[in-house]
């Protein structure tokens, strides 16, 4: 589908707002695992950078938040352009949503990314996610080279409003499609984050996809105007 509805609250009901967000965040995370882990497709998944970054610290799950003081956030803005120097990657965004079957939409042009617009958006507090392709028939797509990204490389983000968002690669993973941790990529942590996400791992030539995602964890670190 196209878009969301969330449902409405019934009257009379006694149960506490925070109770209902965590079963809705929970059911998403379900949507999305099976929607990734399912697809069945090859899925993947200019201003300068700013000279000094803070340091971050997260542990081996990347669970916590930065130890330095997180810098502030923006107003949700749609993300219009992804630069990965480390990686020569500098792409225009599409939008991506969920399928009439609640499994999450992959982008349909190989050489460009997706936002999950039902999440927040690149410099909001919580989880934005781009999702890439990593090949296809014709060759490497443009996450080709995501797994090969480290601690402390840089990943920008363009936003219709006219900001750059500033992120450093905190950890890089590569889990099972079956065993694909939703929650950790998707949930909020209770700062901006950015999760890249692309296939990975070995190649089942029977079902034609990976069996495996990799994906790049980054925090945020500064904003900048555009020079653009």
């Amino acid at each position: 589908m196209r878009s969301v509805t969330s449902p409405g609250n019934s009257k009379g009901s006694s149960r506490p707002w925070w109770a209902a967000a965590v079963v809705l965040l929970l059911i998403g995370a379900g949507f999305l695992a099976v929607g990734i882990a399912a697809s069945g497709e090859p899925l993947a998944g200019p201003a300068a950078a700013p000279q000094v970054s803070p340091q971050v610290s997260l542990p081996a799950d990347g669970n916590t938040t930065p130890s330095t003081t997180p810098p502030a956030v923006v107003a949700r803005s749609a993300p219009v352009a992804l630069r990965i120097p480390a990686i020569d990657v500098s792409v225009s965004l599409s939008t991506l949503g969920l399928n009439p079957d609640n499994t999450v939409q992959v982008p349909t042009k190989f050489q460009e990314p997706g936002w999950y617009r039902l999440g927040p958006a690149p410099g909001q507090v919580g989880s934005a996610v781009i999702l890439g392709h990593v090949d296809d028939k014709a060759g490497p797509a443009v996450f080709y080279r995501l797994k090969s990204l480290r601690a402390g490389d840089k990943v920008e983000v363009s936003l219709a409003s006219g900001l750059v968002v500033h992120f450093v690669v905190t950890k890089v993973a590569t889990y099972l499609k079956a065993q694909f941790p939703a929650r950790l990529v998707y949930a909020s942590r209770g700062y901006s984050a950015l999760q890249l996400v692309t296939c990975g791992g070995q190649f089942d030539t029977h079902a034609g996809s990976y069996l495996s995602n990799v994906v790049v964890y980054t925090t945020l670190v500064s904003t900048t105007p555009s020079t653009g």
